[in-house]
């Protein structure tokens, strides 16, 4: 039985959705008229320059929201707030090395409107695609807020990326802009830029300007009529520039993810509906405040930061923290000491990071005044129920309900999520869908599963914010998410619904094991072995077995402390087979000081599964963090422990 956690009787009170009922009443609403829910609030939270002749236009797999409106991102962002706003912050901001700005409505528009100048003064306008690779600073939300101002799509490409990784993104792309930095600062060292972008424009001729921020100081090479610095552009520029209304449907950003076939996916979203729900789920989710000091720790570089960071708490005239640098430097309380010294109320981040912070011990965040947090949110991934616990009684000292949300690159925003103010937790589960979210459960043909069956997580209807194709590739698009189960939005991900209709995502279908019969999710090995006083983290494949199909193997990392390999890991067999079955038992447990991870913190199974099949790894790591660790597991020998 899950323990359930409501919300607290204060938070309900002040907050914008406070019981069951209101929640349920806005469902129902949505679910009986969705076309009129979301006109309504598209009416209210937006600003049109145009309003629509349609909500929606409904072609399968194709949708259109708000048809024939127009609008523009960054007036919503900004110049819709100047006159009851202009003198908030909007940015609260910190680098690295502890340099600070704090950027209000106004002065972040007037920045906005001088880059927008800069842009149109070279010749970019509506209709061309800009890619911005730059460090977490303020002049990349001014650079995409500029790009939408003027209806330049950009594609944000995170500042770890390579070379490679970014010319297949500027070559997808047809983008003839790059926007960029010398450089930025991670755990004390600079993180070159400009230099990939110099290698990767050998074989881009499309791309005719490249912006470069300074941020670092570094020396860096200029290519003479191509390369421009940023500042020197601005110090020519007005302070004065339009928006441009744009199509309801034009296409705001494209986001490339990584691909099974190792080519990445441009999914591409679009202006009005994708600006209405980032919108609304700031204040569903978050239950988001005048007077809330928000933060979300995310890079920009990935959809998290691009939905809430810059688009939806910008539109929602939010105050928030935005941080450059890692969270374990100087030291592993960095987060800790922002959130005092910036009291902030809402933190918003992932289970890999509470993983990593759980294994440093209590004593980084206990040295520090958390008690201006009201409101705590995990995404990117299932959060495992030990680390939920630790959240919310270490860092939220249990008086914080506990926002666990599922949605991916492809939804937009956020689509599952209790409403803090609403909806019980229980640890693990992201709980509820969102008003206007037909979410379901069902097996390949489409048939809804039972209680607490493990099924395929499915949309069934429509929404605002979701992808509307593969940049370039509408078959893809149409093969990939809308053909698995005809007719409705395949999100690839394995699930099961408890009997108070709660959601308990646990994980990508690839990441089920059949092991004698038995369907078993990774998911629910991983639990149970962090849930051991000793495992930090846990990451769990299948290996091919002749008797059993598949075998469980486990690859750990151990909380500080000293430790008997051999001992440790017959311990951790039994814990497993305690927790879940002896049929779970682990067949290896392999020790290791960290794990194969992407650069916004999801742990690379699929990588795992190669090593444990081949001792090698010859997939796609271009979305890798640190190459050495797969290299250290690859050769490394199987702990019989």
């Amino acid at each position: 039985m899950s323990k359930v956690y409501p919300p607290p009787a204060e938070f309900s009170r002040n907050a914008h959705v406070g019981s069951m009922d209101a929640y349920r009443a806005l469902y129902e609403r949505a679910a009986a008229d969705p076309e009129g829910f979301w006109a309504e609030l598209a009416e209210r939270e937006i600003h049109w320059f145009r309003k629509w002749d349609r909500v929606l236009d409904w072609q399968d797999p194709f949708a259109q929201w708000f048809v024939g409106g127009t609008t523009n991102a960054c007036y919503n962002c900004l110049d819709r707030h100047l006159e009851a706003r202009g003198g908030k912050t909007a940015i609260l901001w910190e680098g690295e090395p502890g340099d600070k700005r704090v950027l209000t409505y106004r002065e972040l528009h007037r920045l906005v409107c001088r880059f927008a100048n800069v842009l149109k003064a070279r010749g970019h306008h509506t209709g061309d695609r800009a890619i911005i690779y730059m460090p977490m600073i303020p002049e990349l939300a001014i650079a995409m807020l500029a790009c939408a101002r003027l209806g330049v799509t950009h594609s944000v490409v995170f500042g770890g990326f390579s070379a490679e990784a970014l010319k297949a993104r500027i070559q997808d792309l047809g983008a003839s802009l790059v926007i960029t930095a010398d450089g930025g600062w991670r755990r004390g060292k600079e993180v070159k830029l400009k230099p990939a972008v110099d290698e990767a424009l050998t074989e881009c001729p499309g791309v005719r300007d490249v912006i470069v921020c300074r941020r670092t100081g570094s020396a860096i090479d200029m290519t003479a009529g191509r390369d421009h610095w940023w500042d020197d552009l601005d110090s020519a520029s007005s302070d004065e520039c339009e928006a441009v209304p744009v199509s309801s449907e034009h296409p705001l950003f494209t986001l490339y993810t990584s691909g099974t076939t190792g080519k990445p996916k441009g999914i591409l979203h679009t202006t009005g509906g994708y600006l209405l729900q980032t919108t609304m789920t700031m204040k569903w989710v978050f239950d988001l405040k005048d007077n809330d000091i928000y933060w979300c720790t995310a890079d920009i570089g990935w959809v998290t930061g691009h939905s809430y960071i810059v688009y939806g708490p910008l539109s929602a005239g939010a105050t928030e923290v935005m941080y450059e640098g890692a969270p374990d430097f100087p030291a592993f309380d960095r987060w800790w000491d922002m959130v005092e010294r910036y009291k902030v109320s809402i933190f918003y981040t992932s289970p890999t990071a509470i993983r990593a912070l759980i294994r440093q011990g209590n004593q980084w965040p206990e040295a520090h005044d958390l008690s201006s947090l009201r409101l705590l949110g995990s995404v990117g991934e299932p959060i495992n129920p030990a680390a939920w616990e630790w959240y919310y009684r270490v860092i939220g000292k249990e008086r914080c309900p506990i926002v666990d949300t599922w949605w991916q690159t492809e939804t937009g925003a956020i689509l599952i999520a209790p409403m803090p103010g609403a909806v019980p937790a229980k640890p693990g589960s992201g709980t509820l869908p969102m008003p206007g979210i037909v979410a379901d459960i069902v097996d390949l043909d489409g048939n809804r599963v039972g209680t607490d069956s493990e099924g395929y997580l499915i949309i069934r209807r429509p929404w605002p914010s979701m992808i509307r194709t593969i940049w370039g590739d509408p078959d893809r698009y149409r093969e990939q998410y809308w053909s698995r189960v005809p007719h409705v939005y395949f999100t690839g991900d394995a699930a099961r619904r408890d009997p108070d209709g709660y959601f308990w995502i646990l994980g990508r279908v690839d990441d089920v094991m059949n092991v004698s019969g038995h369907r078993l999710s990774t998911m629910e090995v991983e639990s149970a072995l962090v849930r051991h006083h000793a495992v930090a983290e846990a990451a769990v494949v299948g290996k091919p077995h002749e008797i059993t199909g598949q075998a469980v193997c486990c690859f750990v990392t151990l909380k500080r402390g000293e430790y008997d390999h051999t001992v440790l890991g017959v311990e951790l067999r039994q814990w497993v087979a305690h927790e879940i079955g002896a049929f779970a038992r682990p067949e290896e447990i392999r020790f290791t000081d960290a794990l194969p991870k992407t650069r916004s913190g999801k742990i690379m199974r699929r990588l795992l599964r190669e090593i444990v099949t081949s001792h090698t790894v010859a997939g796609d790591v271009t979305t890798l963090e640190d190459l050495s660790v797969v290299s250290r597991l690859a050769s490394q020998q199987d702990d019989e422990a």
